[in-house]
């Protein structure tokens, strides 16, 4: 188990090579069957009812329909959570070119809205736990072995692809040092192999 600040780590998430490959995935991690959406905060919750009129010209009506149904957040004994179109798709979800892309970051990329989108989305796959401490878990899911199989002739590990999204959910700081807890542990799992 890897430690940063008392944040227990899943090792594998300092193992594992991996890149997102939206050509092949078609934006899978967006559109992934189940009643509910992506996790979301309180304060992500204002953040979206304050980005849904700029977002919303992106949106197709089916989805724009379960919205006016379901309402822009749903909340349950659960949490907070994206709402989903048939138990699928986000209700942000856009199309283009028929992959699944986040709407608030379509806005956010052409510098419409400030916010990217919520932060679950923008960790995945890595998944906070959130308990006496949380705990960052790497899940796995089949639909994102293109983005294994790219991370591996990229050389690109996960702890790499998502820098911006780990110094979002702590600080630079914090990612400097589990990045050098990342390649420590590289480095031990190494000569542990050669022994």
């Amino acid at each position: 188990m890897l430690s940063v600040h008392n944040t227990p780590i899943d090792p594998t998430i300092a193992e594992v090579k991996f890149s997102c490959d939206l050509a092949q995935c078609k934006g899978a991690c967006c559109t992934m069957p189940g009643p509910k959406g992506a996790p979301l905060t309180e304060e992500e919750s204002k953040e979206i009812e304050k980005a849904f009129p700029v977002i919303k010209k992106y949106l197709s009506e089916e989805h724009l329909d379960a919205i006016d149904e379901f309402g822009l957040v749903e909340r349950s004994w659960g949490g907070i959570t994206t709402p989903c179109f048939e138990h699928r798709a986000c209700v942000f979800v856009t199309y283009e070119r028929g992959i699944a892309k986040c709407s608030f970051e379509t806005a956010y990329y052409k510098n419409e809205i400030a916010w990217r989108k919520p932060l679950s989305c923008h960790l995945f796959p890595i998944r906070v736990d959130h308990g006496f401490t949380d705990y960052l878990r790497y899940e796995t899911i089949p639909e994102c072995s293109p983005a294994l199989k790219r991370g591996n002739a990229e050389n690109s590990y996960l702890s790499d692809f998502l820098k911006d999204s780990l110094v979002r959910l702590h600080s630079e700081a914090w990612y400097s040092e589990f990045q050098k807890a990342c390649a420590s542990h590289k480095t031990e799992s190494l000569v542990r192999a050669a022994k």
